[in-house]
């Protein structure tokens, strides 16, 4: 898989904007796995974190998809959890916000839907503070980060998002336990009307990559 990416990025004049994960199975409870080298089996979910450079702008995009191009019921439920809070998070890129803001933001919708899912309690999501939130066992990392010359442009956390920011979006729910996990990430254009989804037509509903892998 990664050699299909690179040979596309290289015909098209680009490189990767950084190292790509590539993680089958339970590696995709990895965050920042690079091994890349692992077989990719029926029944496994496929993150694929990968995105190109090019003329010196870096994007970025994940994608999870089943090997066998059919998501399981149980997987289905997790995605399309992770989905919903794409698009509320999406929403709230807005100027003016943090995205400190936009973690905590995303912690608490993380955790309902991890009630939803039979992973947390309702309980304990009124235990739940910004340092400590009790999504952090299945969400560990920020939902956006600026990106441009870098695929992590430098920035503070407290720095109030302005019209022109280019941000990610990037919720997500690991679930070891269950051997999977699932991340879905655009890059994102902020402006002062709303946003602009640069990944937009990439396919993005679990019915949509399914329909897709079954016509190749």
């Amino acid at each position: 898989m990664e050699a299909e990416f690179a040979h596309e990025f290289i015909r098209a004049k680009g490189t990767f904007a950084y190292p790509p994960i590539i993680a089958a199975g339970a590696s995709n409870n990895v965050l920042h796995y690079v091994q890349n080298d692992q077989v990719c089996r029926k029944g496994d979910l496929l993150l694929l974190d990968v995105a190109a450079g090019l003329g010196n702008y870096m994007s970025d995009l994940t994608r999870t998809i089943p090997v066998s191009g059919r998501f399981t019921r149980r997987q289905k439920q997790v995605y399309n959890a992770v989905l919903r809070v794409f698009r509320q998070m999406l929403k709230q890129m807005v100027p003016g916000r943090t995205t400190k803001d936009l973690r905590w933001e995303c912690e608490q919708l993380i955790a309902e839907e991890c009630v939803g899912l039979g992973l947390l309690k309702p309980a304990q999501l009124k235990k739940q503070t910004p340092d400590k939130p009790a999504a952090k066992p299945y969400f560990m990392h920020g939902v956006a980060h600026p990106i441009g010359l870098d695929v992590h442009d430098v920035t503070y956390n407290h720095y109030q998002i302005a019209p022109g920011w280019v941000l990610t979006c990037e919720p997500a729910i690991y679930i070891p336990q269950e051997g999977f996990g699932v991340r879905l990430e655009n890059t994102i254009v902020v402006t002062a009307d709303g946003q602009v989804d640069l990944m937009a037509g990439i396919p993005f509903l679990a019915d949509e990559i399914e329909g897709l892998m079954h016509r190749r």
